[in-house]
Order: structure tokens, then C-alpha cells, then sequence
């Protein structure tokens, strides 16, 4: 990846678009749970997204492989999506928006302290 491809992101659009081909190929509901993975696991991501990139296609690797050997999607990620994509982001060190901003209010309101 040269620094062009970093600073546009054109790198990660062909592998997101490598991704979205991918997904075409899997069943009905394999592409719907696809879907609400991505929704759930993109609010963890940092300012680029790249942190999400390894683990997307880890999760997109699974979801083809269960749908190779015939399982149903709620056999692989059960009932709660929500609940597996948050762990796949705790797992991974994949924190929210929410978590970055509470982190640098309370090291700015250390600071203020002189702490």
C-alpha cells in the first residue's frame, strides 16, 4: 500500500468491494446477517476503519464456510448479532466512538486537575 492509497483509501474500497462480491455468492440469510454484522461492527471502528478490515473478513471467511457445510446462520452466530459483533470488537481491542471520546474526556479532565 503506498502512501496515495493510504491518504484516499482507494485500498480499502477495492477490499470492501472484494467483500461485497463475496457476500453475493452466500444465501439469502447468510446476507441479511452480513448486513447487521456490518451495522453493528463500523461504530468500533477508528477514524479510517482499517482496525475493522482483518476482522470483517475473518467473520466473512466463517459465514461462508458454515454456509458451505450447510448450517443455518442462526447455528453459526445464534440470536444476538449485536452481542457477537461486540465481542468480536472486544476480542479484537475494537473500541466505539463512545469509548474513544470517554478516554480523552477523562485524561483532558486529568490534566486539568494536574493529575
Amino acid at each position: 500500500m503506498n502512501l496515495w492509497e493510504k491518504v484516499t483509501g482507494s485500498d480499502m474500497t477495492k477490499e470492501y468491494k472484494a467483500f461485497e462480491s463475496r457476500v453475493r455468492k452466500l444465501p439469502a440469510d447468510y446476507q441479511a446477517a452480513w448486513g447487521k454484522i456490518n451495522a453493528h461492527l463500523w461504530p468500533h471502528s477508528d477514524f479510517t476503519g482499517r482496525n475493522l478490515m482483518p476482522i470483517l473478513d475473518g467473520v466473512l471467511g466463517l459465514l461462508e464456510e458454515t454456509a458451505a457445510d450447510g448450517q443455518s446462520v442462526q447455528e453459526v452466530l445464534g440470536d444476538d448479532i449485536e452481542g457477537f459483533c461486540s465481542a468480536l470488537a472486544g476480542e479484537a481491542g475494537a473500541k466505539t466512538y463512545r469509548d474513544k471520546w470517554r478516554e480523552q474526556l477523562n485524561h483532558t479532565i486529568a490534566k486539568k486537575l494536574g493529575k
